[in-house]
C-alpha cells in the first residue's frame, strides 16, 4: 500500500519539497501497520536518519543567528527544538497525522494524535526529504517547519520544559498549582501512560511511553489552552 496521490500532493504542498513517492510512503509507515502486514518495512531507519539532519540543521541556524550565546545556551535552545513535544506540535501544524499509517490497536488508541508518534514520523520524513532533495533542500524545509517554535520564546521554553512552563503560568494567574495523575496500561515491553493534569477548573490529558512523556504532553496542552485565555 502507498500514500494514495491527493495525500502526497498535500504534503508536497505543505513540505515544499518534492519527496520520492516510495520514500514517502515507508516515512509514513509506523512499525505497528508494518508487523500487522507481514513484517513489511517501517519508517524507522528513516527516522534514525532524519534526527541527525534535524540536529545539525537547528544547531548550525543557533550557532549562526546566536553568536551571543554560550555553548551550554546553545544547547537548550536546541533541545526545546528538537524534542518529541516540538516536533509532534510540527507535525500537527501540516496535518501528518493524517497521513500515518497505523496498525489496528494504535488506530483504536489515537495515535494519530500521539506525541511520539507524530515527532518520529517527523523525523522519517526530514530523512526522506533528505534523500529525495538533498542536504541544502532538507535544511531548508527543516528550518521553515521549526521557524515559529522560534519566534516565539515562551513557547519554544513550554515544548522543552512543558511541566515547569504550565507551573509558572498558573501562578502568574493565580491559580492553583498543577495537579497530576497517571494511568499505565499494556504489557511490561508495551507499556503506555495516560496521565491528566488539573489546574482550577481546567485540565488535559496526555499520553507516552512513559510516565515523564505522558505529564509532559498533558502539561504542553494545558499550557496553551491557559496562555489562549490570557491573551482573550
Amino acid at each position: 500500500m502507498t500514500v494514495d496521490s491527493r495525500g502526497t500532493q498535500y504534503l508536497t504542498e505543505k513540505l515544499g519539497v518534492e519527496i520520492d513517492a516510495e520514500l514517502l510512503d515507508l516515512a509514513l509507515t509506523h512499525r505497528s501497520f508494518a508487523y500487522e502486514n507481514g513484517g513489511l518495512p517501517h519508517n524507522e531507519r528513516l527516522e534514525f536518519l532524519g534526527d541527525s539532519v534535524l540536529g545539525l540543521s537547528v544547531t548550525s541556524m543557533l550557532y549562526t543567528r546566536h553568536p551571543e550565546l554560550e555553548e551550554g545556551a546553545l544547547a537548550k535552545r536546541r533541545a526545546s527544538v528538537v524534542s518529541t513535544v516540538a516536533l509532534a506540535e510540527v507535525a500537527r501544524a501540516i496535518g501528518l497525522g493524517d497521513h500515518i499509517k497505523l496498525g489496528r490497536g494504535e488506530e483504536l488508541t489515537g495515535g494519530r494524535d500521539k506525541d511520539s508518534i507524530l515527532a518520529d514520523a517527523m523525523e522519517a520524513v526530514i530523512g526522506a526529504a533528505y534523500l529525495s532533495a538533498g542536504a541544502p533542500v532538507a535544511t531548508e524545509m527543516v528550518l521553515r517547519l521549526v521557524e515559529p517554535l522560534f519566534e516565539n520564546p515562551e513557547r519554544y521554553g513550554a515544548a522543552m520544559d512543558p511541566k515547569t512552563a504550565l507551573q509558572e503560568i498558573a501562578a502568574r494567574q493565580g491559580l492553583t498549582p498543577p495537579v497530576y495523575t497517571v494511568e499505565a496500561s499494556g504489557p511490561d515491553h508495551e507499556r503506555r501512560f495516560i496521565a491528566t493534569v488539573t489546574v482550577a477548573r481546567w485540565s488535559r490529558s496526555g499520553e507516552g511511553t512513559s510516565k515523564k512523556t505522558a505529564e509532559m504532553a498533558a502539561a504542553l496542552d494545558l499550557w496553551r489552552d491557559l496562555s489562549d485565555r490570557a491573551r482573550v
